[in-house]
């Protein structure tokens, strides 16, 4: 019997060994994109990715339409200025989109100083900034004009926009695959193509992710000119 019992003791001190040397081995591992990888949206598919793999990626938490209506692919919202504003209105040009509410004591406004250093360096060559509000009952255009003032946002370059918070909720999951709700954001930015398409979404706390979105800024803008 006791030696039933030594035998049994040494099978499991080895089954638990076992588990702590490929916890520690895994525990050293990446999961997921490096700090410097940035997500392309047109680049996923052709991983050899599905299409169910790249909108997990892409939108964790993606949202449906209510029954019987289809996919938003346009949007209008109502800008600080108090004017209505098209996803139409923004086609021609690059422009990069964040979400974002003024109440935010921290991380927006980091994420809105990176901003304003993009407005800086861009300044005057028609890329465009697109905030949009996750909280839109406090961040009525009266709000985000003096939240705007904070930094300097230019009228016509870093636009405001606020409006039903559904309503927004489908813009974020189904225009830009992004996962939002009240006071809920990614910190990420997504750029946009001046056909309006998707290019790639950019972790901006990230050093190098920012300077890839700079430099793409400015691919734009040179071929643009040629």
């Amino acid at each position: 019997m006791k030696t039933i019992v030594h035998v049994g003791l040494i099978l499991m001190t080895g089954v638990v060994l076992g588990l702590l040397v490929r916890f520690i081995g895994g525990s050293s591992k990446t999961i997921g994109p490096s700090d410097a990888e940035v997500i392309y949206s047109n680049d996923l598919a052709a991983d050899g990715l599905t299409q169910e793999e790249v909108e997990g990626i892409e939108n964790p938490e993606v949202s449906h339409p209510p029954d019987g209506e289809t996919w938003l692919s346009r949007f209008e919202l109502i800008e600080r200025s108090g004017e209505l504003v098209s996803s139409d209105d923004l086609l021609g040009s690059p422009y990069v989109v964040s979400f974002f509410f003024s109440t935010c004591p921290s991380i927006c406004v980091q994420q809105n100083q990176k901003v304003k250093e993009l407005q800086e360096e861009f300044e005057g060559k028609g890329v465009r900034f697109i905030a949009i509000s996750v909280d839109p009952e406090r961040d009525t255009p009266e709000q985000l004009r003096e939240y705007a003032a904070r930094f300097n946002a230019d009228a016509e370059q870093w636009l405001f926009l606020t409006g039903d918070l559904n309503y927004i909720r489908r813009v974020g999951a189904e225009v830009y695959r992004q996962p939002v709700n009240k006071q809920f954001h990614t910190e990420r930015f997504v750029l946009v193509d001046p056909a309006g398409e998707i290019e790639g979404f950019y972790n901006w706390p990230e050093p190098v992710q920012f300077e890839k979105l700079k430099q793409k800024i400015n691919d734009y803008l040179e071929a643009e000119k040629a």
